[in-house]
């Protein structure tokens, strides 16, 4: 049990009475009635607090409950006259009456978390709380849930004001930038008495373990607009194809974006609206995700690795490509080639990605090219997509690894992916104030241009290259893989 401020502003009042009492005898005497009634109020006050606490052994709270007004009465009845004590014991009776229900049936305040069992790595992840009120008045309860260390969050706390019977649900979303295992705690709830003289602290629900994967939220949305055709509203663009296939797929009602081309007017006809033809892409290719571990990519964008943006962007884009009936795979390096995911496009593959991704971890090495180029040539053998997550800061840093994407780049169809700078892009966009700033920007354009020049130099020696910003990583990499997949590129 804890005094509220309440209960002190009203002791310090006291207090000054008793002491401005010595000069003026008036305010010593109403000093004297004022904590008998402060003592009254708080005792039938904390009965309350007792009636809340009885689900927790009703013989031995019973006997704190009596033994603890006995006292207050005591007190009063020392303080000041007879009747006042009278009146002080009628009133915890009054009291007990009131909260006799809720003491036999044993009602108290409960709460409860619901969350889903995993969360989406970068996404925000919605957190219930259900809180219900048992007791037989109204009380204000602040709510405190026990977070995962990792967020190192303390504005978690929610007042509520509950009537009686009332159930409430409590809605709150965290966004994890890390993977692996998070571990909530209990809930805390802090319940107001009705005088607001006391808080007690009540512990309910149960300590809870969440995995934390790449982001899967996101194929969730492919999924739910890809059926409706407004794939648009993620940001992936309709590609026009450059020729077609020879192979017919079906007829389709038109939709905005569909190449007027393909318009089959007999069937339109027939239907009267608008129909399409619809044609098979070549099927059955290979895409693999292929991520750098190094140092380079532990750099941190909204609190979250580029590694970590890489691993959501592979699990999003092996998902489209499966949707399309391609193969997907997996390969991870860092200063030595590790993990290998055959392509495949089975029932299981995004289920072995999924895992796969989850336990990948930054190696703070110098990551090892000429490996990555020698295991991947030994151990795919058909001409595949290469889809590469790195990052490269300097041309030269890029020279160095040059002759083994060239190596790869003969064999496979290489997409380099590295990312802008996104600090330096905001600085370099911020209108300088000071003489300072002008030269700062200037180096600031200097290396943004520098990060351009790489993405040239790749594509003069027959290497994609794609620079985005982390935030938009996804839809780049989906648009440009759809893009090449209607260049036929692969």
């Amino acid at each position: 049990m804890f005094f509220t401020r309440r209960f002190f502003v009203v002791l310090a009042a006291v207090f000054v009475l008793f002491v401005v009492g010595y000069i003026f005898p008036v305010c010593f005497e109403a000093a004297r009635w004022l904590i008998c009634i402060l003592l009254s109020l708080l005792a039938i006050d904390s009965s309350y607090w007792f009636g809340s606490r009885f689900r927790e052994g009703r013989r031995g709270v019973l006997v704190l409950f009596v033994l603890y007004n006995l006292l207050f009465g005591y007190l009063v009845s020392r303080l000041a006259t007879r009747p006042i004590a009278i009146v002080h014991i009628i009133g915890i009776l009054i009291w007990l009456i009131l909260l006799w229900p809720s003491i036999k049936r044993s009602e108290t305040i409960t709460a409860r978390r619901s969350c889903s069992d995993r969360f989406s790595n970068g996404d925000e992840n919605e957190v219930r709380i259900t809180v219900e009120n048992r007791l037989p008045t109204p009380v204000h309860v602040d709510i405190i849930d026990e977070l995962p260390d990792i967020f190192q969050r303390r504005d978690v706390r929610f007042p509520v004001e509950l009537k009686r019977g009332e159930k409430r649900e409590i809605v709150y979303r965290l966004r994890p930038v890390r993977r692996g295992v998070y571990h909530f705690g209990r809930i805390r709830l802090f319940v107001t008495s009705p005088l607001g003289l006391v808080t007690t602290r009540i512990t309910d629900g149960q300590p809870q373990e969440v995995k934390v994967y790449p982001s899967y939220l996101m194929l969730n949305q492919y999924e739910l607009l890809a059926a409706h055709h407004n794939l648009t509203e993620l940001g992936i663009k309709r590609v026009r194809r450059l020729g077609h296939h020879t192979e017919f797929e079906h007829i389709k009602e038109y939709v905005r974006g569909d190449d007027y081309r393909t318009i089959n007017w007999k069937a339109s006809a027939r239907r009267h609206q608008i129909m399409v033809n619809t044609y098979q892409d070549e099927r059955s290719q290979q895409v693999y995700s292929v991520i750098d571990k190094g140092r380079i990519m532990q750099s941190a964008f909204r609190g979250m690795t580029l590694l970590d943006y890489a691993i959501n962007a592979s699990l999003v884009l092996s998902y489209v490509a499966l949707r399309r009936e391609d193969k997907v795979g997996l390969a991870t390096f860092s200063n030595h080639f590790e993990t290998f995911l055959p392509a495949s496009q089975q029932a299981g593959q995004m289920q072995q990605l999924l895992e796969s991704l989850y336990r990948q971890a930054t190696d703070f090495g110098e990551s090892d090219y000429s490996a990555l180029s020698v295991h991947l040539n030994k151990h795919i053998t058909k001409r595949s997509l290469l889809i590469l997550y790195t990052n490269f800061d300097s041309v030269v840093g890029m020279e160095r690894q040059l002759e083994s994407l060239k190596f790869l780049s003969n064999r496979h169809v290489v997409l380099a992916v590295f990312f802008e700078n996104a600090s330096l892009t905001t600085f370099a966009e911020r209108k300088p104030r000071h003489l300072s700033d002008y030269f700062d920007q200037t180096l600031a354009d200097k290396f943004i241009a520098e990060k351009q020049h790489v993405v040239n130099l790749l594509q003069r020696h027959g290497i994609y290259a794609l620079l985005t910003a982390p935030e938009r990583l996804s839809v780049d990499v989906i648009n440009r893989y759809l893009e090449m997949k209607a260049r036929h590129v692969i």
